[in-house]
């Protein structure tokens, strides 16, 4: 793969889409992707994609995951090896709730808060994927920046959805 342009939001947003099409199609789940970047050196730290690692992991999930493996530390203590510079990149906002037990992706988010400074979507979570989604609120609450990148909605959307059966109820207590 060519680099990516600093600024070139549609690429990045691209490679999301790219990854989100890595995830196995099921009813339950929505195929999401994920890249975090440097922004002072424009390096991709980490990747992910739903259900990448074990269990009912999110996209988000599985980068943070990753990139605390790679530098050997706890998720939670990710922020302490980090540029304090970065943005990422994901083809739906991150979800404000998970009743799977699993701490949701917003949250993980701010966990990096003063690092991640700007969160770039493909669209924001539709209600019909999880209805009222705050994510969005929360991250501008954190003075993280909540940014649309246009021009792939329908490609996301459709590789979101891919497996699920139409016109199914909710699948809110699946996520």
């Amino acid at each position: 793969m060519d680099a990516i342009q600093p600024g070139d939001h549609r690429s990045y947003m691209q490679l999301t889409l790219d990854l989100a099409q890595k995830s196995p199609p099921k009813p339950t789940n929505y195929r999401v992707g994920a890249v975090l970047v440097d922004l002072a050196s424009n390096a991709i730290l980490a990747t992910g994609y739903t259900l990448e690692l074990p269990g009912n992991t999110h996209a988000e999930q599985c980068c943070f995951a990753k990139l605390a493996d790679q530098h050997g530390v706890p998720e939670d203590q990710l922020k302490s090896v980090l540029p304090s510079s970065m943005a990422l990149y994901t083809t739906v906002e991150p979800c404000s709730k998970r009743l799977s037990g699993n701490l949701p992706c917003v949250e993980r988010v701010l966990r990096l808060a003063g690092s991640i400074r700007t969160v770039y979507v493909g669209v924001m979570e539709p209600d019909t994927f999880v209805s009222h989604n705050t994510g969005k609120q929360m991250l501008q609450d954190a003075d993280i920046a909540v940014e649309l990148v246009p021009g792939l909605e329908s490609q996301i959307l459709a590789v979101a959805t891919a497996g699920h059966i139409k016109n199914k109820p909710n699948l809110e207590t699946q996520v």
